[in-house]
């Protein structure tokens, strides 16, 4: 028996990788709809990069391999959150495929691994695979080429880094060690 999806959208209606907050101070979700389900999961603002990365490399890999597909097109009007968010789980790890019959990109999630697991998810100690909440959404092409610009926009329109130490710099400057102990002033 294969996995069971605490989400399992086969066709999306919306699909977004996008951020609430303040640079510095952001949260990053990844959120689905298929009718009136709505799954928003939380991510690491490096996942959201790596995804949005993947997802092109992907797409170019698709166009590469069957020519004759329409190639999906960038979108005008880029997906945004939904109010209300109402995280489902905070996630460990995503898969990406691609299902050929149905001309759909799959996507899935699972939750990062709690700390101290239920005792009903513990088999010696362990906590069951099994028993992790996952998400499985299919998007097409196009959705998950909107949910790729999107999410490097976001992505870059975080805090600048500093060009001595790769570092963020927050309003106030930051400590740059490359400066011996001068704070590196702010320079938006």
């Amino acid at each position: 028996m294969g996995p069971q999806f605490t989400y399992d959208f086969d066709a999306v209606t919306h699909i977004v990788a996008d951020a609430l907050g303040q640079p510095g101070r952001r949260t990053f979700f990844l959120q689905a709809r298929q009718g009136r389900r709505v799954a928003s999961l939380i991510m690491e603002k490096q996942q959201v990069a790596a995804l949005a990365s993947s997802v092109l490399q992907l797409l170019d890999e698709l166009q590469a391999q069957h020519p004759d597909l329409t190639p999906a097109s960038a979108s005008t009007q880029l997906p945004r959150l939904e109010e209300p968010i109402d995280p489902a789980f905070r996630v460990g790890q995503l898969g990406l495929g691609y299902d050929e019959e149905q001309d759909m990109i799959v996507l899935v999630a699972q939750a990062m691994p709690s700390e101290e697991p239920d005792e009903d998810q513990e088999e010696g100690g362990v906590v069951m695979e099994n028993d992790m909440p996952r998400a499985r959404f299919f998007a097409t092409r196009t959705q998950m080429r909107a949910l790729s610009e999107k999410a490097l926009g976001v992505v870059e329109s975080g805090r600048p880094e500093c060009p001595l130490c790769g570092r963020p710099i927050d309003a106030m400057g930051h400590f740059c060690p490359r400066t011996n102990g001068h704070a590196y002033p702010l320079a938006f």
